[in-house]
């Protein structure tokens, strides 16, 4: 921080004054030799410029000084006065909200208007690094991932120890690993493609499936968190399999399938859907009764006797 002084001491008689935001010195006038504000002698005595006007130390600091910040006495014209947005200080009580310590040319950050040094500032506000604990300094690159944040040197991939930077990278049990390792170390291979399944897949017949190749071997549909039925090791939609190979019933005439626990009868070489397997006259239902059969018909007891 650039430290100024609140104004410029000089004493009368000397040649040439020291200059308050002025470009060029100038040398003493007969405008000087009174203080502008209670007009009293100037000669012999130090004084201070404003606007191209002298004071005498104890009316410039009356009417100009600064209070300071800490200790909230005014900051003399013949002492530095230390300013940061607005506020100002003395040299002495320029220091760290927490330790103390002057912060007097060294690096510091402002948090709630406390001044703190770069140590106390890191210890009470800067993040973890999520690798060794330790704190990750202002000014100092930092890396986030999944909310947790890490020291560029900490973030690494867990096999090969390279930095990953912002490299494409997978998570297994929390540690980090670069695309090629995690390959290598525990990837499996897609049963379709052959291509490696990075995340997610399915496991088909004990063999692992990308989500998007374990399609129906009919129409080609993901079959991903859908009914399927497997005829000769391949997964079909139940759409498929019912037009390709389900029976179809002898009563409603549509595919039989037993998805979802759908009760079914089977008799000779035909097939109804449990609330189809009716008798063909009354229409009462013959699941676990005793029935007769009239050429392609079905009776009960009572229709088959009356016949």
């Amino acid at each position: 921080m650039p430290l100024r002084s609140a104004a410029l001491i000089c004493t009368l008689g000397i040649n040439s004054l020291l200059k308050d935001h002025v470009e060029n010195p100038t040398r003493m006038t007969s405008n000087h030799t009174d203080c502008h504000y209670c007009l009293q002698s100037l000669r012999g005595r130090k004084y201070a410029l404003r606007d191209e006007n002298a004071y005498c130390v104890a009316c410039y600091d009356s009417l100009f000084a600064n209070p300071c910040e800490e200790c909230k006495q005014p900051i003399e014209c013949n002492s530095k006065d230390l300013a940061y947005k607005g506020r100002h200080w003395h040299e002495g009580c320029f220091k760290c909200a927490k330790c103390s310590r002057s912060l007097v040319e060294k690096p510091f950050a402002a948090k709630d208007e406390l001044l703190l040094c770069t140590e106390c500032y890191s210890d009470e506000y800067s993040s973890k690094c999520f690798h060794c604990q330790k704190t990750i300094m202002p000014g100092s690159r930092k890396m986030e991932f999944k909310g947790s944040s890490w020291h560029e040197s900490c973030f690494v991939c867990q096999y090969c120890q390279q930095p990953l930077g912002t490299k494409p990278l997978i998570t297994k049990d929390n540690e980090n690993y670069c695309v090629p390792c995690f390959e290598k170390q525990f990837a499996h291979h897609c049963y379709s493609c052959k291509k490696v399944i990075t995340s997610g897949g399915v496991t088909y017949h004990d063999q692992p499936w990308h989500k998007e190749c374990f399609v129906c071997a009919g129409c080609k549909t993901q079959l991903s968190g859908q009914r399927f039925i497997s005829k000769d090791e391949y997964p079909y939609c139940v759409d498929c399999f019912s037009k390709l190979y389900a029976k179809k019933c002898s009563a409603c005439k549509k595919p039989v399938t037993a998805l979802g626990g759908a009760k079914f009868v089977s008799f000779e070489d035909r097939q109804w859907h449990g609330e189809c397997f009716n008798c063909a006259k009354c229409s009462v239902s013959l699941v676990g009764q005793g029935f007769l059969t009239q050429q392609d018909d079905v009776l009960c007891h009572e229709c088959g006797s009356a016949s």
